[in-house]
């Protein structure tokens, strides 16, 4: 049996990463005997993973890393049911075509994550529609679902939320969810040899089911294993931002936001990050977390957004978001390409998409209001000042009334882009095309 890192567990429990196991010292002794096979579901509820699914993603990373074999299921079959676990009302189901296309997707995100190509533990991703698409219900009845306690699926915590939810209730369609992923689980091991599945802390109940229906049909002992839902210490959602979810997929959240949503990290929160989603030793960041104690001047943010967005999008991106954010804080706008702007334009500041018909017969003042960048005495004030700058160029009072002139085809940046400042901090993006 190949050789395995036997400290594995032990430095996912040093993290903060085990929730919850099976067989507790017994799952420890198990994966530090030899390389084995594990799975981590994922359903295409969208046409891209987000920062929500990082933490199981990387821990197939940091299974593989120690000398097993993951197996990144994408659930083309589960992903037309939904899962009900801890959601307030029902999902909304989507066509079998939009959610194959939406498996595609994440098949070709996971597979960034694992290598398919390093002998005997190279990875895998498998479709769960395989074994569910030629079955037939009476042979999921028969062989499935005999084996399932209606009593125990109903004292599932997350079962029983929707059960006493007054106006909520559950579908049969949603409730037979935990039948089809301990299906999973047993699939896998028929086929893969899978003795251990991954999840959410929200995934329990139905890794126990896997684990019980993989008993029951191959007499086989399998482990689960859970990691923690992550939170934020105020409270909030993490992963939310005003602008919404943030994305893995480049085209719906740039590499630039990307980077400023780590960077943006409470201090209360920064070194569990680094823990949770870095691969830097638990050495180094205990150190950066001194090292900031002692200087008072945070560097944990700095580390944490580096580190994602190197991790994510690749070096070539962490420099882009880089780029971006010195010229906004410098106002040198030289260093920054094309790409930059688009970057901008798709989600890196308020972006007012205007026409050269929309210039006409209206102040500056009044333009700039009408954008949403202050109150029209505000950008009067500034422009007094020369605090308003378009391109880098100060704009003054004298310029009020000549708005064509301010955002000349001459003055744009890579045909129509104009980056407006207000003030010391106040950006916002024209785009006249």
């Amino acid at each position: 049996m190949t050789a395995v890192n036997a400290d594995l567990l032990p430095e996912l429990e040093a993290r903060g990463l085990v929730a919850q196991m099976t067989g507790e010292n017994g799952l420890s002794e198990y994966l530090a005997e030899g390389a084995r096979t594990l799975y981590c579901g994922f359903d295409p509820t969208a046409d891209s993973l987000h920062i929500g699914h990082l933490v199981p993603l990387l821990a197939l990373r940091r299974f593989q890393q120690a000398g097993h074999k993951p197996i990144a299921l994408v659930g083309g079959a589960t992903g037309l049911i939904g899962d009900p676990s801890f959601k307030a009302q029902e999902r909304q189901l989507n066509t079998p075509d939009v959610v194959a296309l939406w498996v595609d997707r994440l098949k070709a995100q996971v597979s960034c994550f694992v290598d398919f190509d390093c002998g005997e533990n190279s990875a895998e991703v498998a479709n769960n529609l395989d074994w569910f698409g030629p079955m037939t219900a009476l042979e999921f009845l028969r062989d499935i679902g005999k084996h399932f306690s209606v009593n125990t699926m109903i004292a599932k915590e997350s079962v029983k939320q929707r059960i006493n939810r007054e106006g909520s209730g559950i579908s049969f369609t949603e409730f037979s969810y935990s039948l089809l992923q301990g299906m999973d689980f047993s699939e896998l091991y028929k086929r893969h040899g899978c003795t251990l599945q991954l999840g959410g802390s929200d995934q329990w109940g139905n890794i126990i089911a896997g684990v019980d229906l993989t008993r029951r049909q191959h007499g086989a002992a399998v482990h689960g294993l859970t990691m923690p839902l992550v939170t934020k210490a105020d409270g909030t959602k993490f992963g939310k931002t005003e602008s919404g979810t943030i994305w893995l997929d480049p085209a719906k959240t740039s590499p630039y936001a990307f980077y400023q949503f780590w960077l943006a990290t409470a201090d209360a929160d920064v070194y569990k990050f680094l823990r949770y989603f870095t691969f830097l030793s638990l050495a180094d960041i205990d150190a950066i977390e001194a090292d900031d104690r002692e200087m008072g001047r945070p560097s944990g943010q700095r580390v944490l957004a580096e580190e994602m967005t190197r991790l994510i999008h690749g070096d070539d991106e962490l420099a882009g978001a880089q780029r971006i954010t010195e010229a906004l804080f410098s106002g040198e706008l030289a260093e920054l390409s094309a790409a930059d702007f688009r970057q901008l334009q798709l989600d890196g500041l308020p972006t007012a998409d205007l026409s050269r018909a929309d210039l006409k017969d209206r102040p500056l003042t009044q333009l700039l209001a009408d954008i949403g960048m202050g109150a029209g005495k505000q950008i009067k004030d500034a422009l007094g000042r020369n605090a308003v700058l378009v391109n880098g160029v100060a704009i003054g009072l004298a310029d009020n009334m000549n708005v064509g002139g301010v955002f000349s085809e001459g003055r744009s940046l890579f045909d129509g882009y104009y980056l407006v400042k207000l003030g010391k901090k106040k950006y916002q993006l024209v785009v006249i095309k």
